[in-house]
């Protein structure tokens, strides 16, 4: 969720009525000739020049489309064996920011030989991402982004008024896609691609954020899915602020947790035998008062959210090892030396903002109200308060409202059943959040729980991997309450 500086590097880091399920794409929205999929001009591209990539237009506004149109990026590598092909599989990528193309044409080795022998494997950059009409920000006004913990009535005040700022630049200089970047968007341009290629169904399997869009995809496409896989999962069905911050500190607390178990556990760690906890704290105060060294950018202080978001991040993978290792040297560094930044030029993308904001409707009144919905996090996350769902929360602070995909309960009439995958231990997309979004989807659903730590873990092991797989490729999902057991660090 966003973007920080130095050492955090440039991190990727909602009423459209949905249409009928059986609703075809206006003709207009996809090339000409895809009714028989011969409408793409496919170019080969890739590190091994085995990939192709094409560019569809589509409407900006699906509900006017002969407006306005933009590029969608797409990629694709077709089945190794053809003879043996299953049909199309779409992935839907993470984050919001994430590219799906660079998982096409650099990261294909995400899915196993098994899956790539059987299936065309399509993803694309969503609307607002990567190489589908970005959206583009002048970078000066990027590089002031505030604090998302903010502490007073004037630094509210200041991020409302920065966020308005913030939106009007980058409303100019992406165009009218800014205003629809929903996720409810991208479900009709999902649809667009299937309607490109000529296929009847498709394979869907959306990873993290791409979760969101799986599920309505499914919703609004319910005949078009042929098998739906939903990997670390959102529940979009969280209503409000509360909850939503409780149930993502919680997370990122247990995962914290199980870190410094690890740690206690394991001579290796960088830290065993230490007070970990102890060890963040200090780190944290060191940040907070400017003294923390940025080891990426001489001369400039981490912020004490960004050491928490470093630390965060490793808890995707997860990479303990090489956590444990960066608080130790982030302890031993020295005091900064401040040095006076170059100013940012130019322009810059936020490949954030215009899609989150308008997916979740997050309302904070005031800063009363901002301080009343964080003082729980102290109590749920004392060593992780404070951390990324925070700026979720405050870089969507007064978006205009209502937003075009506004969060619901599922009504999934899908024929062919849902495979679902989470970790127990999941910082990102909490393991209830899987539950729940099972419980909405209903009997279709089956969720296969992987019984360690991580977010995204179909290749966390092999029974996951081959559970994942399998259901590809027969559309029958394993038994119900089936669980990976945690592979080990």
């Amino acid at each position: 969720m966003g973007a920080a500086a130095g050492i955090l590097l440039a991190g990727a880091a909602v009423p459209l009525s949905p249409p009928s399920a059986d609703a075809a794409p206006a003709a207009s929205a996809t090339p000409a000739g895809t009714g028989t999929g011969t409408g793409i001009d496919w170019k080969a591209c890739g590190d091994d020049g085995k990939a192709q990539c094409a560019t569809l237009r589509l409407p900006v506004d699906w509900a006017h489309p002969d407006g306005p149109t933009f590029g969608l990026a797409i990629a694709r590598r077709k089945a190794l064996d053809p003879s043996a092909r299953a049909g199309t599989l779409v992935f839907g990528p993470g984050g919001p920011g994430d590219s799906g193309v660079q998982r096409i044409t650099t990261g294909i080795s995400r899915f196993s030989e098994r899956i790539r022998q059987r299936f065309d494997i399509v993803s694309f950059d969503p609307r607002g991402i990567g190489a589908s009409n970005p959206v583009t920000c002048s970078a000066a006004l990027l590089a002031e982004r505030p604090d998302p913990n903010i502490t007073s009535a004037g630094e509210f005040d200041a991020t409302l008024a920065y966020n308005k700022r913030l939106r009007d630049d980058c409303r100019k200089r992406t165009g009218p896609l800014y205003d629809h970047a929903d996720t409810m968007s991208t479900v009709r341009d999902v649809d667009a691609i299937r309607a490109a290629l000529g296929e009847t169904q498709v394979s869907f399997w959306g990873s993290s954020y791409g979760t969101l869009l799986g599920a309505e995809y499914a919703e609004t496409y319910p005949g078009r899915v042929r098998a739906m896989v939903l990997e670390s999962t959102i529940d979009h069905g969280v209503r409000s602020t509360q909850p939503f911050l409780d149930a993502e500190m919680s997370a990122a607390q247990d995962s914290f947790d199980q870190f410094v178990k690890w740690c206690d556990a394991t001579a290796s760690c960088a830290l065993h035998g230490r007070d970990v906890r102890a060890v963040l704290r200090d780190l944290r105060a060191r940040a907070a008062r400017g003294e923390l060294a940025d080891p990426q950018t001489p001369g400039r202080a981490l912020t004490e959210f960004e050491l928490l978001v470093v630390t965060y991040k490793q808890f995707y993978g997860p990479d303990w090892a090489k956590l444990a290792s960066l608080l130790s040297a982030l302890e031993a560094s020295k005091p900064v030396q401040p040095v006076a930044a170059e100013p940012a030029e130019g322009t810059g993308t936020d490949n954030f903002t215009a899609q989150f904001c308008s997916d979740w409707n997050l309302p904070v009144r005031d800063y009363r109200e901002f301080a009343r919905l964080s003082r729980p996090s102290e109590r749920i996350a004392p060593d992780m308060h404070g951390t990324r769902p925070v700026m979720a929360v405050t870089a969507c602070l007064g978006w205009p409202k209502p937003v075009a995909n506004p969060q619901h309960r599922l009504k999934v009439r899908a024929e062919a059943p849902v495979m679902m995958l989470n970790a127990v231990h999941d910082p990102a997309t909490p393991y209830a959040w899987a539950r729940s979004v099972a419980r909405q989807i209903g009997p279709k659903a089956t969720l296969l729980t992987y019984a360690g730590s991580g977010h995204g873990v179909y290749n966390s092991g092999p029974c996951t991997r081959d559970a994942i797989d399998d259901y590809l490729i027969s559309v029958k999902a394993p038994a119900r309450g089936t669980v990976c057991p945690a592979v080990p660090q």
